[in-house]
């Protein structure tokens, strides 16, 4: 049976683990998660970075630093998971739905101009599969309207534009350490603080409006109620195992690495002979390996392949169900025919078994059983 996903756990995770439940601060802001914040900044470059409970709860903060208010409208891709929008919904504000380019599967940044109104405050990127946004276009655009670019790059540790890692390109970055991504901690994630204007509000927020970290800092001896917040902040036992795996953080990006490109390679006269269409990444990134699609010719068509992986023991699975047009989309007042790219992606997309320890015969096998399938 090949698996879709699998986190890479070693002994040093368990390790770890053990060591913050012995001998750490099990509520969080531990050693461990200092460690953590060393290794991104190490490894990034990122002087200001708070970790989550989640990439959605990274988003949601992002959210409440960007004050927005009821009717506030945001531009945000509708190919992408429900945390995106629900980060901002929570807050009062409405989707703006655009639709993505046919290479990459991101935001169309030749559309969002066209998307901009009196009420818009921001524009939610989704760095896709791994691979950025163009975002020398959107950051101009967002600045010559005096706009907010948040950066959901949940898939993209490691990936770059332009030399320039993802998550440090605009005002926030969103990052997730589900156990589904490239590094894991379970269910966790990360805010990533680019103005240091940001940081002790972003703080007080991630700790339930008050500001214990100040406490845990010894600068004084009781914390208060300062603003709004939830709980945001992960025990340190999750940061363990995070702390572990950014230590193994070329192992890692090198296994998937490995197993992309045996896909990509495999499936190349697939595509030559019109029969799919691989994963595209543009000349201005580097990917991390995180996620290999293929675009099929019709929903039928997938539909007969996942079950002809299946019956090979292969778990595949489509991507994302548009959220445009998905029931809670509809509600809102979008339609299919409104997001027209996406909708037929949306369709035609399938996503292939990728993680770090499958091997690159395992992914031999996966792209054999699609070309014989489609051949």
């Amino acid at each position: 049976m090949i698996r879709f996903t699998k986190s890479s756990i070693t002994e040093l995770e368990e390790k770890y683990v053990v060591d913050a439940l012995r001998n750490g601060l099990l509520s969080g802001d531990g050693k461990y998660t200092a460690r953590v914040y060393d290794q991104f900044k190490e490894r990034f470059g990122i002087e200001r970075m708070l970790l989550t409970t989640s990439g959605t709860t990274a988003l949601e903060m992002a959210s409440i630093l960007i004050d927005l208010d009821i009717d506030d409208e945001i531009i945000v891709p509708s190919f992408t998971f429900s945390s995106t929008v629900n980060a901002f919904l929570l807050r009062g504000a409405k989707p703006i739905f655009c639709d993505i380019r046919k290479d990459t599967m991101n935001i169309d940044e030749n559309l969002i101009e066209g998307l901009i109104t009196p009420k818009t405050k921001a524009i939610y990127c989704v760095d896709y599969a791994g691979i950025p946004c163009d975002y020398d276009k959107i950051n101009d655009i967002a600045n010559n309207h005096g706009l907010f670019v948040i950066e959901d790059a949940a898939q993209a540790v490691g990936s770059k534009y332009k030399g320039r890692y993802c998550g440090t390109i605009t005002e926030f970055g969103c990052f997730s350490f589900h156990e589904t991504k490239n590094y894991v901690m379970g269910e966790g994630g990360g805010i990533v603080i680019s103005d240091e204007k940001y940081l002790e509000r972003a703080e007080i927020i991630r700790e339930k409006g008050t500001n214990r970290r100040n406490v845990l800092r010894g600068l004084v001896d009781k914390y208060t109620w300062h603003d709004i917040g939830s709980s945001f902040l992960p025990s340190d036992v999750l940061a363990a195992i995070l702390c572990a795996q950014m230590e193994r953080y070329d192992e890692i990006m090198q296994k998937r690495l490995n197993v992309w490109n045996t896909y990509h390679a495999m499936l190349e006269d697939c595509e030559k002979s019109g029969k799919l269409i691989r994963q595209f990444v543009p000349d201005y990134a580097e990917h991390n390996g995180h996620m290999y699609n293929i675009i099929l010719p019709s929903e039928e068509i997938r539909t007969k392949l996942i079950a002809e992986l299946k019956r090979h023991e292969v778990s595949a699975y489509i991507c994302y169900v548009p959220l445009h047009s998905a029931p809670k989309g509809m509600q809102l007042g979008w339609n299919p025919s409104d997001c027209p790219i996406t909708e037929d992606y949306g369709k035609r997309v399938l996503r292939l078994p990728l993680y770090a320890d499958m091997t690159a015969e395992q992914a031999g096998f996966v792209a054999k059983a699609v070309h014989d399938f489609l051949n």
